[in-house]
């Protein structure tokens, strides 16, 4: 494994870093804070194009792989946007990879190349309030009529719904009951997100509030034929081809929002002056700053070897999960060190830092809690005995 960027990589990171760093903190506090989506931010990343990094170039993408993408949003959370930035081109820039190996030609070319424009706003409608985690019991039912299917049901915490004009919607198409396997029965569409027939209710949240989290309620919601991704019955298995890559991106963004807050607590602690010399030259701020870098450090390796392994169509499910737990981890304790480092101030909104610490803390329990990335580690590599 070469641990030097490729030249394609290097010129990813260094062009989104300063596209990136052109909107500073105060406009993502502001964003956040008023509850407005970032639409200036979101459309400068489309015009350069960043938006199709994984899209294949037929449609207008530059057909890279989940290596390149992770770089990429890395330097997006790392530059002060966070999960707000993050949040606002997660779906668009891998969560199209269901429709791109499994979807109609006729749907990736009527799909594709708006997500990679910026024109289309997806959301991705998997999760439910009675299912959780436990996909294999979502009850949202999709019924075929003809060539149509009459859609009914919950989503839960579905991001961006409020400004999306389609959704990546996972219904039954099976009862759990009538089926062999429980994965079998379920079906995935991308469809029109219709308000005369699905209610949006954004939910008050703890943090990342420039993009909204949602609950759908779907009522009587038909969706063309034309718009099911792959076969009738295979959404699951669909969706498992994200699942690993989604771990990272989202290790990428724990990653990204450890360094910023650990940049921060840095320059803090080298200006403010306590007893007539600067605090990082006491030994109580300055190790665990530093015990944080290494900890970062680390979990970047494991990131790392995730996607190199991904990339090259080599199982990678060990480490896409250990990558998300390890960044989760070290993401958190440097945003609460740096909160900690700015002392009173780490609690205003002034430095930022706090803004960090509530968005690092939802890496913890997002996409999967790092119990469930133990449970997997647990039973599928140790061979322990499931126990859920």
């Amino acid at each position: 494994m070469d641990f030097e960027l490729s030249e394609d990589q290097a010129i990813i990171r260094a062009a989104v870093a300063d596209l990136a760093g052109k909107f500073g903190d105060d406009y993502w506090m502001e964003h956040d804070r008023d509850k407005v989506f970032p639409s200036e931010f979101y459309d400068a990343l489309a015009s350069g194009g960043w938006l199709g990094i994984t899209t294949p170039e037929a449609y207008g993408g530059h057909g890279f792989g989940i290596s390149e993408a992770a770089l990429l949003i890395e330097e997006v959370v790392r530059s002060g946007g966070g999960m707000n930035a993050a949040s606002a081109i997660h779906l668009s820039i891998f969560g199209m990879h269901p429709v791109i190996k499994h979807g109609s030609a006729e749907l990736k070319r009527r799909t594709l190349p708006r997500i990679v424009d910026g024109s289309l706003h997806v959301c991705f409608g998997v999760t439910e309030p009675g299912a959780g985690l436990d996909t294999t019991r979502i009850t949202t039912f999709a019924t075929r009529e003809g060539d149509h299917y009459r859609v009914n049901g919950r989503k839960v915490w579905i991001s961006k719904a409020a400004e999306s004009e389609k959704v990546l919607l996972l219904a039954r198409t099976q009862k759990l009951q009538e089926v062999d396997r429980k994965t079998d029965g379920m079906t995935l569409f991308l469809t029109d997100l219709d308000r005369d027939r699905v209610d949006i209710r954004p939910i008050p949240k703890m943090g990342r509030n420039a993009v909204t989290s949602n609950e759908l309620f779907i009522d009587d919601l038909m969706i063309p034929a034309e718009d099911r991704v792959g076969e009738e019955g295979k959404g699951f298995t669909y969706i498992l081809d994200g699942l690993n890559p989604e771990r990272m991106l989202v290790a990428a963004e724990a990653l990204g929002l450890g360094r910023v807050a650990l940049d921060r607590a840095v320059r803090y602690a080298n200006e403010r002056e306590v007893f007539g010399r600067p605090i990082g030259m006491n030994q109580g701020l300055q190790f665990p700053l530093a015990d944080s870098l290494a900890r970062l450090d680390a979990a970047e390796l494991a990131l790392r070897k995730a996607t190199w392994l991904y990339d090259r169509g080599m199982p990678s499910g060990r480490e896409a999960n250990t990558a998300k737990y390890l960044c989760a981890d070290a993401g958190f304790e440097a945003a609460d060190r740096a909160l900690q480092t700015h002392g009173g101030m780490g609690y205003s909104e002034e430095y930022h830092v706090a803004r960090y610490f509530r968005e690092a803390r939802l890496l913890k329990i997002a996409p999967l809690s790092q119990e469930m990335v133990l449970n997997y580690l647990g039973s599928h590599v140790l061979g322990l005995p499931r126990s859920y």
